[in-house]
């Protein structure tokens, strides 16, 4: 078994595909409509299925925003070295919302950003992206 998707509903589907692709340099991988069931979805990522998992974005009609609960934490991601990737995130317009550095008890390097959603994105600093995908400066 694998992961193969991670879904997240969105209260303006173009604006979450514009921060995914031009904020944190996913690909749109697919999209698509169903007016009779009244959403869209889009389907982002560094790479596709079966070789990377997805992020799966799912607009409903006429819903522009949701009630973030207590159980969702992040989604993260791996990248090379953090400090320039939140470089590139803020320049690109992107919320970093806790800076670089040392996770609390341990020396991992993390950091996050916020989507136009509210949702928590984690940024795990490791060389030659171990572990799988992610971003690299």
């Amino acid at each position: 078994m694998r992961i193969l998707h991670t879904m997240l509903r969105v209260g303006d589907l173009q604006r979450s595909i514009d921060f995914y692709t031009t904020v944190l340099g996913m690909k749109l991988l697919r999209t698509s409509d169903n007016p009779e069931y009244q959403y869209k979805l889009a389907f982002l990522g560094y790479g596709s299925n079966p070789d990377h998992a997805e992020l799966e974005l799912t607009y409903n009609y006429g819903t522009d925003s949701y009630d973030m609960g207590t159980a969702y934490g992040h989604i993260a991601i791996s990248a090379d070295d953090i400090y320039a990737t939140c470089d590139a995130v803020r320049a690109a317009g992107g919320n970093i919302t806790r800076e670089p550095g040392p996770v609390k008890g341990g020396s991992t390097v993390i950091a996050f950003v916020t989507d136009p959603d509210g949702y928590k994105i984690e940024f795990i600093q490791r060389k030659d992206n171990e572990g799988g995908g992610g971003l690299s400066n």
